[in-house]
């Protein structure tokens, strides 16, 4: 592979990107119409905590990555058929 000409990613924001593309990873063993709404609900769950928490509340976002782990996991049982969405109340998101 060759030098990517990219900012360097922190440790924390490699996990949260292999986490991501884990999701869209396990997705992928879905129906079509499950993988669609995988697919939207982890877009829109990323993009919603990439603006609202904090890039600096570490404890928080250390928090995020071990329950979307946990979602992962239990995503990638073939028992599993979707995803549900967990709003967070924003004002614990965005203390430091």
């Amino acid at each position: 592979m060759g030098v990517s000409s990219g900012p360097r990613l922190s440790g924390m924001q490699k996990q949260v990107l292999a986490l991501y593309r884990g999701f869209l990873r396990a997705a992928r063993s879905k129906s079509n119409e499950e993988r669609r709404e995988i697919q939207s609900i982890v877009s829109s769950e990323f993009r919603r905590n990439s603006k609202e928490i904090n890039r600096k509340n570490f404890q928080y976002i250390e928090y995020l990555i071990r329950r979307g782990r946990k979602q992962l996991d239990q995503l990638k049982s073939p028992d599993t058929v979707g995803l549900s969405s967990l709003t967070v109340n924003s004002s614990q998101s965005k203390g430091s």
